[in-house]
């Protein structure tokens, strides 16, 4: 599956450009390309001068509002984001067309950060044009959710969370959930927190993108997945996650026809493990119950993918999730690890985003209360200065 990915503001421009080193990944390891497009959008200049993979001419990295902004970002106010994307959004219509390899794409996938300004305020009002010039293609949204120290000191960024995925949740196809506290390392640098996160809300796509692109005899899976499965699996909200098992190394080539019998016992259970971890390291928490539509894939090397495995990871997930439309493949993809990505789509429901929509309304009900005894101190302090004379 190809996609066109668009990021929006300084967390989607970053996320973004992890997907532009995927597909640069990918056409080294598989001679293959899952995302031939990928443009920045922003507010601020800074943030789209610190990207490192995607092309710097103005095509790809578009600048808005400089009018309004002179480059310097919208202070987290969703709205001037918002009213910024309907006035240039046709920079980035413009820049699409520009690109001849644009029709060759399955799908386009926008990312943003719902916390900030540009991107959670542009996200919505770009989807909608997208949509309304591309037609027969479906649109995707991987938004990113606050960290939880925002969610505890920063109202605003509840508050535009909310409205985002409000607001986006009824123009795309699906919205992909990422939420930014499942993935911190505390003991590491800010620096390196922010990269590894980025690196791995990207990571799951990998593997699932390149599945049905590969032109190598090697690559190709028994049961392939491709674009079809993946457009008729994604819809509504939606959680994935990424598990891995490291394969024993081998010391002699032979080893491989003269397995131990504990070894070959534990050989089908791999996979269940490495899907595990992907449930354990899914990018939202939510219940697989909760799910009404699921797709794996299991990548490893091909000796080591084996009925018993593709058969205990099935078992598993109609345990887990009863009511869900399953499908699933392999893809011989990794050397040294069976990996699964798992998707769970069409959730029913996701605890996290009942507790935006309540805090915000709760916000917008408190917002209104200290505006009006903002309004009335200042109107108290101008009436006791009537009196005076001006100078």
């Amino acid at each position: 599956m190809k996609l066109t990915v668009i990021g929006l503001g300084q967390c989607g421009s970053r996320i973004a450009d992890q997907f532009a080193r995927l597909d640069r990944k990918a056409q080294v390891e598989r001679k293959t390309r899952l995302a031939p497009n990928v443009f920045a959008v922003n507010t601020d200049q800074a943030d789209l001068t610190g990207l490192r993979y995607i092309k710097k001419d103005y095509l790809h990295r578009i600048i808005i509002g400089l009018r309004q902004t002179l480059g310097h970002g919208v202070g987290k106010i969703n709205e001037l984001g918002a009213e910024l994307a309907r006035e240039d959004g046709d920079k980035l219509i413009d820049a699409m067309k520009a690109e001849s390899g644009i029709y060759e794409s399955h799908a386009f996938l926008l990312i943003a950060g719902t916390a900030g300004g540009t991107g959670s305020g542009a996200i919505p009002i770009l989807a909608q044009m997208i949509k309304e010039r591309y037609l027969s293609k479906p649109i995707y949204a991987l938004v990113v959710l606050p960290f939880e120290h925002e969610i505890n000191s920063e109202a605003r960024s509840v508050f535009n969370t909310a409205t985002c995925l409000k607001s986006i949740y009824d123009v795309v196809d699906a919205v992909f959930l990422a939420d930014n506290q499942r993935y911190v390392r505390k003991d590491a640098s800010l620096i390196n927190n922010i990269e590894k996160i980025n690196r791995s809300i990207a990571m799951p796509f990998y593997d699932l993108l390149c599945a049905g692109e590969v032109t190598k005899h090697k690559h190709v899976g028994a049961r392939t997945i491709d674009a079809g499965d993946l457009i008729a699996t994604i819809e509504g909200w939606t959680a994935l996650g990424l598990g891995r098992t490291e394969l024993p190394a081998l010391r002699f080539p032979w080893e491989i026809k003269k397995k131990h019998f504990r070894e070959k016992a534990v050989e089908s259970f791999r996979g269940s493990q490495a899907l595990d971890a992907s449930i354990s390291d899914l990018s939202i928490n939510c219940d697989p119950k909760d799910s009404s539509k699921i797709i794996y894939a299991i990548s490893g090397p091909p000796k080591e993918m084996n009925m018993d495995m593709v058969k205990s990871i099935s078992e598993y997930l109609k345990e887990i999730a009863p009511n869900a439309l399953i499908r699933g493949g392999d893809f011989p993809g990794e050397k040294h690890f069976i990996d699964v990505t798992l998707v769970l789509s069409q959730l029913s429901s996701v605890p996290k985003i009942e507790m935006f929509y309540q805090k915000a309304l709760q916000y917008a009900t408190d917002n209104k209360i200290q505006i009006q005894e903002i309004q009335n101190k200042i109107q108290s302090l101008t009436d006791l200065g009537k009196g005076l004379p001006s100078l």
